[in-house]
């Protein structure tokens, strides 16, 4: 079983392709997943909230989720967040008896207090089991649910089967330098951080401790390298590699399904999908919208001959 404290690199957060009519494609699906191994991400997360999952039925979420897993030969983390615990129960049984390496578990925005936070991780640390290695989605916001460090590290405490937190709080870079000084002075046992909001801090967040990046910008590739140049201490070539991409990537980074359009929109260009269409309800780009990004694309192109879209549709 892969030991996810230790998940080093990128794990891609895997957008759910659908075709035109809204039924999932799978062969885009399988596409992608080829596409995160061949960009040398080391995971792949799916059912994610950029994965349109709560838009799945269960039987959905568990054809889609067991295909990746027996398609990518790399760890696959499934997103298990449900509004009760009986169906966080069957889809975490239904995933880790097909391979899953762990799921992940997002809090419900019904939590305010420190103890409620820690007493709900700890009902669901024992709905799904105790031998299943689970991850703290940490992001206020989108689920309004604040979580210091110290409520982070009572629940990795609490629960040995708490092996990593995907860290997407904002501003959130004293909070990965809290988390590793609880390591190193003892008060907490090693987890991996790997980190989201598309990766807009992930330049320094590796700085302040961060194992790598959790997210789903559409070029994963690209994070890839930033990770393993970060790694190698070749500090100034993982900036100016993340320089060039930042325009396209805080664009990317537009709340809800405007962000996820822009991702899938991104990703069709690249090759991996056939549409970037989204299951309703849903939204597209608008003709200005896409200029726009093909504009930035351009751009990152004079830096980066991977955003050279035009390029990558005439080797197809």
């Amino acid at each position: 079983m892969t030991d996810l404290t230790q998940a080093q690199g990128v794990y891609a957060i895997a957008p759910t392709a659908f075709d035109e009519d809204g039924r999932v494609d799978e062969a885009s699906n399988d596409r992608y997943t080829d596409f995160c191994v061949e960009s040398g991400c080391t995971g792949i997360t799916v059912l994610g909230v950029m994965g349109e999952a709560p838009k799945l039925d269960m039987a959905e979420s568990v054809s889609l989720a067991s295909r990746m897993i027996k398609r990518a030969g790399i760890p696959v983390i499934v997103g298990v967040s449900a509004p009760g615990f009986a169906a966080m129960t069957s889809l975490t049984k239904a995933v880790m008896d097909a391979g899953a390496a762990g799921v992940m578990i997002a809090p419900p925005n019904t939590l305010r207090t420190d103890d409620q936070i820690v007493g709900y991780y700890a009902q669901a640390a024992e709905a799904i089991g105790a031998d299943v290695p689970f991850v703290v989605q940490d992001f206020p916001q989108t689920f309004s649910v604040i979580m210091t460090p110290g409520v982070i590290r009572r629940i990795v405490q609490a629960n040995p089967n708490c092996v990593m937190v995907k860290h997407e709080d904002w501003p959130g870079l004293e909070k990965i330098s809290a988390l590793r000084g609880f390591e190193a002075d003892g008060s907490m046992k090693h987890i991996s951080i790997l980190c989201g909001n598309g990766g807009l801090f992930i330049d320094f967040e590796c700085e302040r401790g961060a194992d790598g990046a959790m997210t789903g910008y559409a070029f994963p590739d690209m994070l890839s390298d930033l990770v393993r140049l970060q790694a190698e201490g070749k500090r100034d070539e993982a900036h100016d590699l993340f320089d060039a991409h930042l325009p396209l990537l805080r664009y990317e980074q537009q709340q809800g399904p405007t962000g996820l359009a822009v991702r899938k929109y991104v990703l069709m260009r690249r090759g991996v999908l056939a549409s970037d269409a989204q299951r309703r309800p849903g939204t597209g780009l608008s003709a200005k919208a896409r200029a726009e990004v093909d504009y930035l694309l351009s751009r990152v192109a004079r830096f980066d001959k991977r955003a050279d879209v035009g390029a990558v549709s005439r080797a197809a």
